[in-house]
């Protein structure tokens, strides 16, 4: 039976752990071939020997998403190597817990860019291949992207900006025949999340406190937000452009 993704080609930004890494392995397995871009070349060299290990087939390209020129060259290699481009996941991003009073310059421009700038830059230039083959584009948002928090404000201008990018790309893009989509998760079990749980001195409280906030009462796995973006990179979602996917176990609904 032919796979969902055979012949197909995927781009991922932030492919070298949680949600990235766990989409990365799905789409392999499931047919794909792979590229995976993240700036840590140790993991993304690993991730790319465990997926040829299962048979898959995955590139790994070492960028800074924040920089046009390497957004630009990363698509380059990425069409170069597989000769088309079908699907690309926007999944990069970073966490800051800070005041808007004591944040700096610099660290507000390292999350917008890391989290926002960089879907417009791999757009830009996905765009001319996935108008060939009439791929999907697929960002990832936020819970943060519908709600704010205290000492998360650029974070969730990062992500409530994924949100609306997603939404008016999705307009552009449909005549295109382009769908546009994004995945909101809520809490993950990421080194993202591990990385803001030890941002407090009582950690077992912090996550005791995140689980009994979800409704579902659990953190989501990584392999759990992948198997929606996989969703909305198949044909089962050829009528789907310009959504946005709680993933949340129902904490926005609230």
């Amino acid at each position: 039976m032919q796979k969902r993704f055979e012949s197909k080609v995927v781009l991922i930004t932030g492919a070298t752990s949680g949600i990235g890494q766990a989409t990365a392995e799905r789409f392999a397995a499931e047919g794909a071939k792979v590229v995976c871009v993240g700036r840590d070349s140790d993991r993304g060299n690993a991730l790319v020997k465990r997926i040829k290990t299962n048979s898959g087939n995955a590139l790994f390209v070492a960028a800074d998403v924040r920089q046009r020129a390497l957004a630009e060259s990363s698509v380059k290699k990425a069409t170069g190597e597989f000769g088309r481009l079908d699907v690309l996941f926007n999944n990069a991003g970073i966490e800051l817990i800070r005041g808007a009073s004591e944040m700096t310059e610099e660290e507000w421009d390292d999350v917008i860019d890391t989290n926002l700038k960089s879907m417009f830059l791999f757009s830009k230039y996905a765009l001319p291949w996935l108008k060939t083959t009439r791929g999907v584009i697929i960002n990832t948002g936020s819970e943060l992207g519908f709600v704010g928090a205290p000492n998360y404000t650029a974070y969730c201008a990062s992500k409530g900006g994924a949100v609306l990018f997603t939404k008016a790309l999705a307009l552009e893009c449909a005549p295109l025949g382009v769908r546009v989509n994004c995945v909101c998760p809520g809490a993950t079990q990421t080194s993202m999340l591990e990385r803001e749980v030890a941002h407090y001195d009582d950690r077992e409280a912090v996550t005791k406190s995140i689980i009994e906030n979800v409704p579902l009462h659990r953190i989501a796995a990584p392999e759990e937000i992948a198997s929606a973006v996989l969703f909305l990179a198949s044909e089962e979602a050829k009528y789907v452009t310009g959504a946005s996917l709680s993933i949340d176990g129902g904490t926005t609904a609230k």
